[in-house]
């Protein structure tokens, strides 16, 4: 396994971090939240316009071809910003399926994509939880092609996507269909989450899909496929929160004085934050492995869940140990860590929460399929 960055991703992340600091910087991002918007669009442009938004998807299309890898430095970047865009539903969630199973009447909204023009995203979750890959939505095939009915929650930016990806139950297993906004029987009902992220309940009744909305060939685990990307998508997403928030705090208890002494030289500071260095190491690490793993096209179910965990794990306890240094600043909804707080908490239960993903490390090790670390 090689982790080093090649110079082509190292330019990349330090591209993305210059246009992510040019417009969130903490009194930015305070303006923005209170405007109202669902993303920032001029900064979305400037993505597009940079060749940003093609990181992952091939030159064919008009992307750069740095696939998965390329795509986490980005959200890496996004996380340490906290910058308000729908960069991992539309890009890993929505583009990287469509490129990788896509028809090409599919792959037509690839350059819409680069370009800025719409959005994607992927309904993963259900009201009635679960594994992701097994959903409980049903797909019943009929003379028209498809009809998909159920409930999907938590659906990032579903009110502004053009394209929803649907993952259903089929008699031949989980299927992902390509649905697009405001066809018959497609209810999208805005919720508010504890980021500001805006998501969404969608709900379908008896949506009729076409054969040709189907992605993927039957035989494909595009579901699976996809679902594993997000996860080590969030797990990029959360390292980039915490590494930011620990820096902060890091920074502040060096500052703050008491009993005419910084914080930071009190040993018990000192323990908690090397504490959540070494959550974030192991999350470091658990990502990584997953993510070379999928960008080698091989099996990697339970490091990807591994990272899933730590993710869960390292997003609970740092972010609350941040908070605590923080005092009484930590818990004021104003003050910036909050923010971080609240974003790494959400991300904690993105997909699943930490408990379901060890137990399906634990279902997949009794079933001997956890292959030996080499």
């Amino acid at each position: 396994m090689d982790f080093s960055y090649s110079e082509e991703e190292r330019s990349l992340r330090e591209l993305a971090a210059r246009q992510f600091d040019a417009r969130f910087s903490d009194d930015l991002r305070k303006q923005f939240r209170r405007s109202g918007q669902p993303y920032d669009v001029h900064l979305w442009s400037s993505l597009a316009e940079a060749g940003l938004l093609g990181a992952a998807t091939g030159a064919r299309h008009g992307g750069s071809g740095l696939g998965l890898a390329g795509l986490t430095l980005l959200l890496e970047e996004q996380g340490r910003t906290l910058a308000a865009l729908p960069l991992l539903p539309t890009l890993l969630m929505g583009a990287l399926p469509l490129e990788r199973f896509g028809s090409p009447a599919q792959q037509q909204l690839l350059p819409r994509v680069l370009a800025g023009e719409i959005l994607l995203t992927a309904a993963f979750e259900e009201s009635a939880g679960g594994d992701p890959a097994q959903p409980a939505t049903a797909a019943r095939a009929a003379a028209d092609g498809w009809h998909l009915s159920g409930e999907k929650i938590c659906v990032p930016y579903a009110a502004q996507a053009h394209s929803l990806l649907v993952p259903a139950h089929t008699t031949v297993g989980p299927q992902m269909f390509v649905i697009e906004a405001g066809v018959p029987g497609l209810e999208i009902e805005p919720q508010a989450v504890t980021s500001g992220e805006p998501q969404a309940r969608v709900v379908l009744r008896d949506v009729c899909a076409a054969g040709h909305q189907l992605l993927g060939a039957p035989a494909d685990a595009v579901v699976r496929w996809t679902l594993e990307r997000a996860q080590v998508g969030y797990a990029a997403l959360q390292l980039g929160v915490l590494q930011e928030a620990l820096r902060r705090a890091a920074l502040y208890v060096s500052e703050r004085q008491q009993f005419g002494r910084s914080i930071g030289s009190f040993q018990a500071v000192q323990h908690r934050l090397a504490d959540c260095y070494i959550e974030l190491e192991a999350l470091r690490s658990a990502y990584l492995r997953a993510l070379w793993l999928l960008g080698e096209e091989l099996a990697g179910a339970a490091e990807v869940l591994a990272a899933k965990w730590w993710s869960a794990r390292a997003g609970h306890r740092v972010s609350h140990a941040v908070q605590h240094v923080h005092g009484g600043l930590g818990a004021d909804v104003e003050y910036p860590i909050h923010a971080f707080f609240l974003t790494a908490n959400q991300l904690s239960l993105a997909l699943g929460g930490g408990t379901a993903a060890l137990a399906r490390v634990g279902a997949l090790l009794a079933a001997g399929q956890v292959a030996a670390f080499t």
